[in-house]
């Protein structure tokens, strides 16, 4: 844990511990993060850690165990959560609110009767309980649900198709639970899935915002321009990790992962490396990067060719990178490639008989006016049937 534990007020006089952190710069907008029935475990202050990297300020409160009836004290309560983060000298701008199970009804109802500017809320307990706040939700709003939960998809539906303001995710053969690493139920996947488009309202509403293109051309000036590894590394969080995908290379955490770009990747790449650009999308947590890599293949390419001695072959290979980020710097990066392709370039596969493309996918990427389906035997015997 990166915070610290305080004590908040509530406005019945009950006073309760929250875990409060920060992101580096010392001030945000600020989150109101909520616990399931678990409590104020090690995946709340995890989480909420987390949301500091990604520049807020986190208030993360211990309910009481006793459950708050609507209406009187207990929505005074409520806003009582929402003044304690506002009242934190770190907080700087607006203030959204998460929750989880009972704290993400909690969360529902903050959104509906406290001043707050957005709002998310992950499988909560009883979706019947919420019904009555969500007509009177104006803020942006973000639920998450299992497939398997503690709802009626009817209902659900029923509550929420007229509301533009509140975004609604399913998230299939999940139970409740699945967005925690320590549940039965944890599903990886389906928890980034739900954490990034979590996020992507926050932005939205909270900010901050980050030049995320600019952040990662100058990770990537370091990497082939100037191919400076002690340069590289600050540009990344303290632990990050790199996966290219096809020959499993790159690493996991900042000593194994400086390792590898010192030994077996900047220094690895061919002398006339360059990278032709053809699409970047950015969204807010990462960048999905659609280039050609083309080099000689002069020196063993430890990360692309591991082992294979060079054989002088030019070569061209479409690929793909989705880079995360968490604030302004990257977290981790998966990079996609057809490696047949480069086999095939480099004259160690016989591509005769084979449904593999070499240079030409290349090409083609670039030029769509260049002839398709030439690797499919059947694609004359559609000629000139009915369309």
């Amino acid at each position: 844990m990166s915070g610290a534990f305080i004590d908040i007020t509530l406005r019945d006089g009950t006073i309760i511990p929250a875990y409060v952190t920060q992101p580096a710069k010392g001030s945000g907008p600020g989150i109101v993060l909520l616990h399931d029935t678990a409590g104020l475990d090690d995946f709340v202050t995890r989480t909420a850690d987390l949301y500091a990297e990604e520049g807020y300020v986190v208030l993360a409160p211990r309910l009481p165990e006793h459950e708050p009836k609507p209406g009187g004290i207990a929505a005074e309560n409520f806003a009582s959560l929402v003044d304690a983060l506002r009242a934190l000298p770190q907080h700087a701008g607006k203030v959204g609110v998460v929750g989880y199970g009972r704290g993400g009804r909690f969360a529902t109802r903050i959104a509906a009767q406290a001043d707050v500017d957005c709002a998310a809320c992950y499988y909560p307990d009883d979706f019947a309980a919420c019904l009555a706040d969500i007509p009177t939700i104006r803020c942006p709003m973000v639920f998450h649900f299992p497939e398997h939960g503690a709802h009626d998809p009817r209902e659900v539906e029923a509550a929420l198709a007229d509301k533009p303001n509140i975004e609604r995710y399913a998230y299939p053969g999940t139970s409740t639970g699945f967005i925690a690493p320590g549940s039965e139920h944890y599903d990886k996947p389906a928890a980034l899935m739900a954490y990034s488009r979590t996020l992507s309202m926050l932005r939205k509403v909270l900010g901050p915002l980050f030049d995320l293109n600019h952040l990662w051309e100058q990770h990537c000036y370091f990497e082939f321009a100037t191919r400076d590894v002690d340069a590289v590394m600050p540009t990344m969080v303290a632990e990050p990790y790199v996966n290219h995908v096809p020959t499993m290379t790159g690493g996991v955490g900042h000593d194994q992962l400086k390792r590898f770009y010192r030994y077996h990747f900047v220094h690895s790449n061919p002398a006339d490396t360059k990278l032709i650009p053809v699409s970047r999308t950015i969204g807010a947590d990462r960048v999905v990067d659609e280039f050609v890599f083309c080099a000689t293949h002069d020196r063993e390419i430890d990360w692309l060719l591991p082992g294979l001695p060079p054989t002088g072959r030019y070569f061209e290979i479409p690929m793909l990178a989705v880079i995360r980020f968490r604030g302004d710097k990257l977290y981790n990066e998966h990079i996609y490639w057809d490696q047949a392709s480069v086999l095939v370039q480099i004259g160690v596969l016989d591509p005769d008989g084979l449904p593999i493309a070499g240079r030409q996918a290349a090409k083609k990427l670039i030029d769509e006016t260049l002839a398709s389906n030439e690797l499919m035997p059947n694609w004359s015997s559609s000629e000139g049937k009915p369309i």
